[in-house]
């Protein structure tokens, strides 16, 4: 028997990943339901081959529900997620609204599966930040070899990562510079095409803005707390896939060739890394693959124990949707969750 599945926000870039992502894995599922806000009713997105209109979240019963996939932005979450969770529902979030949460693991199968056994507490599980997910998935077979103290890392995030919003600047601003139109700002502070702004979400006191600070607290909650973590987030002209420039500090030695060979069999990983032209990942190269790429490692000679890496993800994918799929799958494979039964 398979499971019934609600995908919640199902209209949006990351919403329609998670249907398509779902129906490629072949994921066990008898039913799936889209649901969106009142103004996307009767908005139709796919499913394989299916055409299926979306339902409204606000009106729609989970009663019968096995699992809720949420990609609806953390106010949405905040007020649904609970709700959904006592009825039964597992949710799996992928908005910031639960991360940071005690009761609530946050999860990257290929990094901190055995967490997961907690959702129970609130029947909820938090997807990380997409920047966070792809950084994970490489450091944590090298922590568990040569133990991480400190990571500087700085990151190139695509507009995708905005939303269709951002997506719809870039590609507005583009023509429009082409042209020599005006161009107008909307959804980011500074122009975006033919630039780049190191600024992504809100600032904190301390002058470093939420995204960075996001960075920080997942990697300590899903790696290990004793990590100290710098980061430096900007948005660049991409439409889609997030690249980082990694620096990492080791308590114990670790060259890049044991590095490469360490990488090679981690599971999510993809090493690409030669010395030659083109012989490294870029973010077009992510575009549409699950898989998280390294290239460019190397050893730092400024300190002991360091190493420099380039990791680029495809953040539509394994930054949001395909980990939240890879998270329910988790959930059938070690047996944590099994059909409801369907009413007579």
């Amino acid at each position: 028997m398979g499971f019934k599945v609600a995908v919640v926000g199902a209209t949006g870039n990351v919403g329609r990943e998670m249907l398509n992502i779902l129906e490629e894995r072949g994921f066990p599922i008898d039913e799936i339901v889209p649901l969106a806000s009142r103004r996307s009713l009767g908005s139709e997105v796919s499913f394989g081959d299916k055409t299926l209109k979306t339902k409204v979240l606000d009106q729609y019963d989970f009663s019968d529900v096995d699992i809720c996939i949420m990609s609806a932005g953390g106010n949405v979450s905040k007020e649904w997620s609970p709700k959904i969770g006592k009825m039964g529902c597992v949710v799996i979030d992928n908005s910031s609204a639960f991360r940071y949460d005690q009761d609530v693991p946050l999860i990257v199968p290929e990094v901190n599966p055995d967490a997961i056994s907690l959702f129970t507490r609130k029947n909820i599980i938090a997807n990380p930040n997409c920047s966070t997910a792809q950084l994970v998935v490489a450091l944590k077979p090298l922590h568990d070899v040569a133990k991480i103290k400190r990571v500087v890392v700085a990151t190139y995030q695509s507009v995708s990562g905005a939303g269709k919003e951002g997506m719809d600047e870039l590609f507005t601003q583009t023509r429009a510079v082409f042209v020599a139109d005006s161009v107008e700002n909307k959804k980011f502070t500074k122009r975006i095409a033919f630039n780049v702004i190191p600024h992504i979400d809100v600032f904190m006191e301390d002058g470093s803005t939420k995204e960075e600070w996001k960075m920080v607290a997942e990697t300590k909650k899903m790696l290990d707390p004793k990590i100290k973590l710098t980061a430096t987030c900007v948005r660049v002209p991409v439409f889609i896939g997030h690249s980082e420039a990694v620096n990492i500090e080791f308590e114990n030695p670790i060259t890049a060739e044991e590095a490469r060979d360490i990488l090679r069999e981690a599971p999510g990983c993809l090493v690409i890394d030669k010395h030659e032209d083109g012989g490294y990942a870029t973010p077009l190269d992510s575009a549409g693959e699950d898989a998280t790429y390294i290239s460019r490692i190397r050893e730092d000679q400024t300190i002991d124990n360091g190493l420099s890496m380039w990791i680029v993800s495809d953040n539509l994918r394994k930054g949001a949707a395909l980990n939240a799929i890879q998270i329910a799958e988790l959930l059938v494979e070690r047996g944590l969750i099994s059909p409801k039964k369907k009413a007579a």
